[in-house]
């Protein structure tokens, strides 16, 4: 299928005011692996507790949003750290997302810039589907994931799909990472550089259920089944996953 790049800036955040997030497009998934329900990437058995309005976690500094993990005790858990959702805020179905970041560093660090369906219209996890838009583990410092999970294509039968890119310098400068998502594919991008393409191979939602309205999901987990694959190293803390800006494209008319 023939599509028009999507060219029309429809949401810039910039991160302007110091201080917490702008209520009007950011809310907060909080809790912990056990409290929170499993599939969509909770329940990852990951080591952190997700808080709510916390500048310890998450704040806006000098136009940047720092979202920070601190090894400390809350709530019978070891870490502190910050899940930022524009869930019915903020909702995407196809176009363009730019996200500008710095990625934290050490071993049992996992950053994520990913979407989960808003209204889940096929049922619940992985039947609405999952959009990793940027996923990186502290112990594999290089590279960078894109990945999708749909009920037929999941890591809980091992058949999902991604590709993953080399970026030796993920956790030290700033890189642009980007899905472009269109009725019929969704394609990968660090930089400008494509890196991978998923294609709509059927028209059936365990296949393709991206025809519906998604939200953007940004966290630093600590640990967890990817994140502390070999363990995490308790030296590091704090760590900060650091967003520039973001911006999200419709297809221009």
């Amino acid at each position: 299928m023939k599509t028009i790049p999507p060219t029309k800036l429809v949401w810039e955040e910039n991160f302007d005011v110091d201080g917490l997030p702008n209520p009007a497009h950011w809310d907060y998934d909080v809790g912990n692996a056990c409290e929170l329900p499993c599939g969509c990437g909770w329940g990852n058995n990951e080591l952190q507790y997700y808080t709510r309005e916390n500048t310890k976690n998450a704040r806006i500094e000098n136009g940047q949003l720092i979202i920070e993990a601190i090894k400390e005790k809350y709530e019978n858990n070891q870490y502190t750290s910050a899940r930022l959702v524009t869930r019915q805020k903020k909702d995407i179905r196809y176009g363009k997302i730019e996200v500008r970041a710095k990625l934290p560093s050490g071993r049992g660090t996992w950053p994520a810039i990913w979407l989960l369906p808003t209204e889940n219209k096929y049922g619940g996890w992985p039947n609405s589907g999952e959009i990793d838009l940027m996923e990186h583990v502290g112990y594999n410092p290089d590279s960078i994931f894109g990945t999708v999970h749909t009920k037929a294509f999941n890591h809980m039968l091992g058949t999902q799909d991604g590709g993953k890119i080399f970026v030796p310098t993920a956790e030290k400068e700033f890189h642009v990472y980007a899905i472009e998502w269109y009725p019929d594919r969704i394609i990968w991008s660090v930089d400008n550089k494509p890196y991978h393409t998923f294609y709509k191979k059927k028209d059936r939602f365990a296949e393709w259920p991206f025809d519906q309205k998604f939200h953007l999901i940004l966290n630093l987990a600590v640990g967890g089944n990817w994140g502390g694959a070999k363990g995490v190293d308790e030296t590091i803390w704090p760590q900060q996953f650091i967003v520039d800006y973001i911006k999200v494209y419709d297809f221009a008319k």
